[in-house]
């Protein structure tokens, strides 16, 4: 392919750049997935799009490139499997990503948690993960297996979607992420047996997501994460909504006010302190926060529907 005509329409600037149509889009992206794009070019790609930020076509080719690509798991019969993403890991506040798996796997409920772990100021969710016992499977086999014998399956994108990882990895080069992590938060494992969660972190991405959503179909649940993770924050409940099949919904409003630390719930990034406040949530030593149980019972029965 010759990427210059795309580089010309895409990287004109927030107001000049014109953008790529479904098939363009797909075809760029897969191309991107599959390597095929020289080192210039596919930096010139990705600023551009960062630059002007993905239209709705857009976000729906590079969707249709990645389903392409990515490899389906058996879900058992009964609940779809919440996929849940994980890109960021905590900072400041715990990371309740683990919790709200965990919650819904001893309900029966499956559970795909996916990601990429790049930070060195955040704490790692796969250590979290590690320490609660959940454990990146080596391959899709042993990610369907484990949903089969009712345990959260785990899968690391560079062993889900190898081509999606690399791109990840440009931001380590390039100092900025690109549209990449915005499409790794939608990648769908069980398709057409899923419950998507959606995070995003920027509030004008909500608007596009629910735009997206409704057009790619399935079951998905859209809200703002906390730290840019796929949990409701506990000291302010956001908004969520909930997507079947082109139809959206709002689940919760989002309440008002500030987001000051909760008092019965500490602050403690730190991976064993992070495990050790999961593990005393889940048996009852410490109350469920009101917020992430809001979201485990909107999921369980965007699961069940």
């Amino acid at each position: 392919m010759n990427y210059a005509p795309i580089i010309k329409e895409i990287g004109r600037g927030a107001k000049g750049a014109r953008p790529l149509d479904v098939d363009q889009a797909q075809a760029v992206f897969g191309d991107m997935l599959d390597g095929k794009v020289p080192e210039l070019e596919l930096g010139a790609i990705v600023m551009a799009l960062r630059i002007k930020s993905e239209s709705a076509e857009e976000l729906l080719g590079f969707k249709r490139a990645i389903d392409a690509r990515t490899p389906q798991l058996a879900v058992p019969s009964g609940p779809r499997c919440v996929v849940l993403p994980t890109y960021n890991g905590a900072r400041r506040q715990a990371n309740l990503m683990p919790l709200l798996a965990l919650l819904l796997a001893r309900e029966g409920i499956p559970v795909l948690i996916h990601g990429r772990h790049d930070f060195d100021n955040r704490s790692s969710p796969f250590a979290l993960l590690a320490a609660l016992g959940v454990h990146p499977a080596a391959d899709t086999a042993a990610a369907a297996a484990a949903l089969a014998r009712g345990a959260i399956a785990c899968m690391k994108l560079d062993t889900l979607l190898p081509g999606l990882d690399r791109l990840l990895a440009l931001r380590l080069r390039m100092g900025v992420r690109g549209s990449a992590h915005t499409m790794a938060k939608l990648i769908d494992p069980c398709r057409g047996r899923s419950a998507r969660v959606v995070a995003v972190t920027h509030p004008e991405y909500l608007q596009r997501m629910h735009h997206f959503l409704r057009a790619d179909g399935g079951h998905a649940m859209l809200l703002r994460g906390t730290e840019g993770e796929a949990y409701a924050n506990p000291r302010r409940r956001p908004e969520m909504k909930v997507f079947e099949d082109g139809m959206a919904r709002i689940a919760w409003n989002a309440e008002e006010g500030g987001a000051p630390p909760l008092a019965d719930l500490p602050d403690c990034p730190e991976v064993a302190d992070n495990a050790a406040l999961i593990e005393a949530i889940l048996d009852g030593r410490r109350a469920l926060p009101a917020a992430l149980a809001a979201q485990a019972e909107t999921l369980r029965a965007l699961a069940h529907g």
